[in-house]
């Protein structure tokens, strides 16, 4: 398990990084906690999660994930890297979303009480706000910074117009700036290679990637002419399911599923560890968020660090899905709802 800095931060975290989204819904506590025992077995020092886990999950289930997380880490605290999200909607008052002063100082208070702990490592916005300035976002989580609650920030889903907006409103200010970005990127999804991952190499911000799998696409479990069974990612109810099967679920992803398949037979391997260990091996990233329902299920992703691709494997694997064919996703439509 290799550590990496994150960007250009002192902070040092595990290639592998332990998503939550599932935790206290999909994945009960019990097999929740045993699936992160499994993680900080193998090595993995890095884990994920937000205010407004799990997905799915309502307003009243807001928060469960993390206390989830918070239980867990009693005991355990000084070994672990503690990423969480704030942005989203988490009640219905009028100030429960968003990136404006009160909500994140509010946020951040639960969030710690939730966590059981008096800090949070990495504090990210988890969607872009366009109805706050970014000098009042980055002053209030500058605040939180400067108070001891967080060591570092970054944001998520953040386009890379914007993230450099960012990043010049806190030199500008001399406030905390974003060290990492939280964007999607798989083998299907590979938007971030434009403008993103030059960014963030230039300026030296760290990237964790989220949905390696393609929404579990790369599983190969699906198939395009039958309905996504209920209980998975593309078969939940809104918003999950429809912006995962808007983003995924689409003819030439399915027939690059089956080039992955087969790229993946010849090197003897699966289609998720392949996809997982080309990520892990792309320079511009730092860490690949990885999720799942089951400790089990954890163990393709660890396999998957110790698969070194050659080159002609990366070029087969790079010329399935180009960069121009990948589907979109409008962030405005998430966020504040």
């Amino acid at each position: 398990m290799q550590v990496k800095r994150l960007g250009r931060t002192g902070l040092r975290v595990t290639e592998i990084c332990m998503g939550t989204m599932t935790f206290g819904n999909q994945a009960p506590e019990q097999v929740a906690h045993a699936i992160l025992d499994r993680a900080l077995e193998a090595g993995v020092n890095f884990v994920d999660s937000a205010d407004i886990y799990p997905v799915p999950g309502t307003l009243e289930t807001a928060g469960r994930t993390e206390e989830i997380v918070g239980r867990w880490l009693r005991g355990r605290r000084q070994q672990v890297v503690v990423g969480t999200k704030c942005g989203v909607r988490v009640g219905l008052g009028p100030n429960d979303a968003g990136l404006s002063r009160q909500h994140i100082l509010e946020a951040a208070d639960a969030s710690l009480r939730r966590l059981q702990t008096d800090y949070i490592d990495l504090y990210q916005v988890h969607w872009p706000d366009p109805e706050v300035p970014l000098e009042e976002t980055l002053r209030a989580l500058d605040d939180l910074v400067r108070w001891g609650k967080v060591r570092y920030i970054g944001c998520s889903n953040f386009e890379a117009w914007r993230l450099c907006k960012a990043l010049w409103v806190s030199d500008r200010l001399n406030l905390s700036r974003f060290e990492s970005v939280q964007p999607p990127y798989s083998l299907l999804a590979r938007e971030i290679e434009r403008e993103l991952l030059p960014l963030c190499s230039l300026e030296g911000v760290g990237v964790t990637t989220y949905s390696p799998l393609a929404g579990g696409l790369l599983s190969g479990k699906y198939r395009a002419d039958q309905p996504p069974p209920e209980d998975t990612r593309f078969g939940l109810s809104a918003p999950t399911g429809p912006l995962f099967r808007q983003r995924y679920w689409h003819d030439r992803l399915f027939e690059a599923v089956e080039q992955v398949k087969k790229v993946a037979q010849e090197c003897g391997t699966t289609a998720v560890r392949l996809s997982i260990a080309w990520l892990l091996q792309r320079p511009d990233v730092t860490s690949v968020i990885v999720g799942t329902t089951r400790p089990e299920h954890l163990e393709e992703a660890l396999k998957a660090v110790d698969l070194k691709l050659d080159a002609s494997t990366i070029e087969a694997l790079g010329a399935i899905a180009p960069v121009q064919q990948t589907a979109g996703l409008d962030i405005q439509s998430v966020g504040r709802k």
